[in-house]
């Protein structure tokens, strides 16, 4: 493989000197971008887009091309897991993603097995795909819903607002719901490992609705399932370590726990202060985030005062990948994301000064 002619974002996550903050942006790759949906028109649908190694590395350099990102991410969903597990994955006009059999009785619940790799091998083409693509530009992120996440749509069907069906299973029959993140955690752990195996520099798992959890589930249902995946992931390829970042939407208040699983970085949404969880977590774990993907519906001089806020937050040294607290909105205009990358790169520099 080519070698890396911008390795900023892998040092910050190993706390390594940077000369600047790195920066990326969930959902970088998006409907905010005018290029992004003209693809999608041609695909034909979403999940044209995602089963195409063609499309999926057209659209992930898109943002690259734009803005001068530090790493790239996969472009993919986190639902291709489920679907492979024959739970027939299918998009609502309007209603977002659906499961034509979700998981609500124990013989469907029971008969959920770890899916043939073979199942996902367009994330894995797509994957080998963008990595040529880049040739050492950035490196490229891939990722994997945690199991908690994944069940959540798995038994719901879709999305959510109260998770009655999960939280019913919890507290009636946990047996159950172990049984799928059982199955969720050791189907993660392979296709995040054939991933890198496929050329992804670092990887993240994505725990969206962990933060829905009492404490007691969290730790349980949630946190466990994710330090088996970290336990299992290969950390190491061609002599480089491969990162590991875990993000926990709404999980600040549990922040020393995540940092305590083995992961090289955890993701903090706009909840948390940054200098606070500095403060917390120490040098254990690098910290990623967390500007308010709202705040970029302001105007450019207003992202630049929020970024400027958070780089004096988290203070000098690095161990620090600026990010938004959870997606772009598809609402926000490119420029203001060009804003956010521009003010971050710049307003950084005095913060690593001394490398």
């Amino acid at each position: 493989m080519t070698q890396l002619k911008n390795d900023t974002f892998l040092r910050a996550l190993l706390g390594q000197p940077v000369e600047y903050t790195p920066i990326w942006m969930m959902r970088q790759a998006g409907r905010y971008l005018p290029e992004y949906r003209a693809t999608r028109s041609r695909a034909g649908s979403f999940m044209g887009l995602c089963t195409s190694p063609d499309y999926a590395t057209e659209v992930t350099l898109q943002p690259l091309e734009r803005f001068p990102l530090d790493a790239a991410i996969l472009f993919s969903d986190i639902l291709t897991v489920p679907d492979a597990m024959g739970l027939g994955l299918y998009f609502a006009d309007g209603e977002g993603p659906k499961f034509e059999r979700p998981l609500r009785d124990e013989a469907a619940v029971r008969a959920l097995a770890v899916p043939a790799l073979d199942k996902l091998s367009y994330v894995f083409d797509a994957v080998s795909s963008i990595r040529k693509a880049l040739d050492g530009r950035v490196p490229l992120i891939g990722f994997s819903g945690s199991p908690f996440t994944l069940a959540c749509y798995m038994i719901e069907g879709g999305g959510s607002d109260d998770f009655r069906h999960v939280k019913a299973m919890l507290y009636s029959r946990p047996e159950l719901l172990h049984h799928i993140l059982d199955v969720n955690a050791r189907t993660v752990i392979d296709y995040l490992n054939a991933q890198i195996d496929a050329g992804a520099q670092a990887v993240q798992i994505f725990d969206t609705w962990g933060g829905a959890l009492t404490q007691a589930a969290y730790r349980e249902f949630s946190l466990a399932y994710m330090r088996q995946i970290v336990a299992g992931l290969k950390r190491e390829v061609d002599g480089r370590r491969v990162p590991v970042i875990v993000f926990t939407k709404g999980g600040g208040q549990w922040l020393e726990e995540i940092a305590a699983i083995g992961a090289d970085c955890v993701g903090l949404d706009w909840t948390t202060d940054l200098g606070a969880a500095r403060a917390r977590v120490g040098d254990k774990v690098a910290l990623q985030g967390n500007f308010d993907p709202n705040a970029l519906f302001a105007e450019p001089a207003a992202i630049e005062r929020e970024v400027a806020r958070i780089l004096a937050s988290y203070g000098a040294g690095s161990g620090h990948v600026f990010n938004l607290g959870h997606g772009i909105s598809q609402h926000v205009k490119p420029e203001h994301a060009g804003a956010l990358v521009e003010a971050v790169h710049r307003l950084s520099r005095p913060y690593h000064a001394a490398v």
